[in-house]
């Protein structure tokens, strides 16, 4: 009977430990979240429902993401996405005892540098959200139905690399996706394996 009981409660505790790591899944709904911008203002996912959202893991100091806004790459897929009313929010999850976290003044002017035009950018020091959302890279993308549900989650494109000149022959998955979702399709790859520069995260307490 004791042993039941402690097989019963070992049981249990994975079961917690399961749904204590849980993360966004593709086909169920994006977990929700409030944080602020570059400018200290609220901004909340539920805001924008109604619309499709693009979300962006980025971090100044990876060559990953370097790669995708020095060759304006990044700049071009967040303005093709607000050309088709849909909504972009950048997403820091750096912590602050990192060696490359940006204050937010510095990452708005890092932005500014790139031409980049995402609707707002959002600090997530504790990392909160990032670990909601399972968020392993900068760059990670994630896109979100009008409905709050997650479409898309994985890589920016095809190729994993950081070399500029391999995105002419890559595969946009988020402009891909995005199309898709505007037409009423279905999202054809609606995963991919995400690549860069591992997000470090603030210690969990």
């Amino acid at each position: 009977m004791k042993t039941l009981i402690r097989l019963g409660v070992l049981t249990l505790g994975l079961l917690a430990a399961g749904l204590a790591l849980a993360q966004a899944a593709v086909g169920q709904p994006a977990p929700v979240f409030a944080l602020t911008d570059l400018d200290g203002k609220a901004v909340k996912l539920t805001d924008y429902r109604g619309k499709h959202v693009v979300l962006e893991w980025v971090n100044p100091g990876c060559p990953y993401v370097q790669k995708h806004y020095n060759s304006g790459n990044m700049p071009t897929t967040q303005k093709s996405a607000r050309a088709r009313d849909v909504v972009w929010l950048a997403v820091n999850s750096t912590a602050v005892d990192a060696y490359d976290y940006r204050k937010p003044a510095d990452l708005a002017a890092w932005l500014k540098t790139k031409d980049a035009v995402p609707t707002a950018t959002l600090m997530d020091v504790d990392g909160k959200v990032g670990r909601a959302y399972g968020a392993r890279t900068t760059p990670h993308m994630y896109l979100i139905d009008p409905q709050g549900k997650l479409l898309y989650s994985g890589a920016i494109d095809s190729i994993p690399s950081s070399n500029a000149s391999d995105i002419k022959s890559a595969t946009n998955y988020v402009d891909q996706a995005l199309g898709e979702a505007l037409a009423g399709k279905p999202v054809s790859k609606p995963t991919s394996q995400a690549y860069g520069c591992s997000i470090k995260y603030a210690n969990a307490g």
